[in-house]
């Protein structure tokens, strides 16, 4: 059974959409253990409490230097001796330490196709905006392993999204978690969680 952390700071979408992945039997062998979030309002914490499902608000505003909240943050994911962490909307940088501690066993989904629109600044509803800014026909989502640069770590699975002529960020934003984001981030945990990816 792999043992899932999920890492959020707003409403949880995706976490909801591995939850229910994994309740209707799309993804096997596999179970949230935690979820953590740096936020004690992100609606994501209720979501894990209406699952029964342990939940941890662990924030840099809570620490003096950024080194103790690293130190803390790492000490807590090592509690759960997780077998994967799923970055779904967590607007922390993940400590250069923990990133080498668990190599290929961190992934992030991102709202965009990378390598367009990502990097740094790139997150939430700017990404959206940034493509609609460019005028691109198409858009979508990417789920990948996490590596010490920003959003460069190897590709997972991708899906598209088409732009339409009218679309506003809200509505684009809408649209590539529905088309996309809720579906290849449960499909890559199955793949993970069943050994047609590798991990580790």
């Amino acid at each position: 059974m792999l043992r899932i952390g999920v890492l959020v700071s707003g409403g949880g979408t995706n976490l909801q959409a591995v939850l229910d992945a994994i309740k209707d039997g799309t993804i096997t062998n596999a179970e949230v253990s935690v979820v953590i979030s740096n936020n004690k309002n992100a609606y994501a914490l209720k979501r894990a409490e209406n699952n029964g499902i342990d939940r941890v608000c662990i924030s840099p505003k809570d620490f003096e230097s950024r080194e103790q909240f690293h130190d803390a943050f790492i000490k807590k994911i090592d509690e759960y001796q997780l077998d994967l962490i799923v970055l779904a909307g967590f607007l922390v940088a993940i400590p250069e330490a923990m990133i080498k501690k668990y190599r290929n066993r961190i992934i992030n989904v991102h709202p965009s196709l990378i390598p367009s629109f990502c990097g740094v600044g790139y997150y939430g509803l700017r990404v959206h905006e940034a493509a609609l800014e460019r005028g691109v026909k198409i858009t979508g989502a990417t789920v990948h392993y996490v590596d010490e640069g920003t959003d460069t770590g190897p590709i997972i699975l991708q899906k598209a999204v088409e732009v339409r002529k009218d679309d506003s960020p809200k509505e684009l934003q809408k649209r590539v978690m529905e088309e996309a984001e809720w579906i290849i981030l449960p499909k890559a945990i199955q793949m993970i969680a069943n050994g047609q990816e590798e991990i580790g």
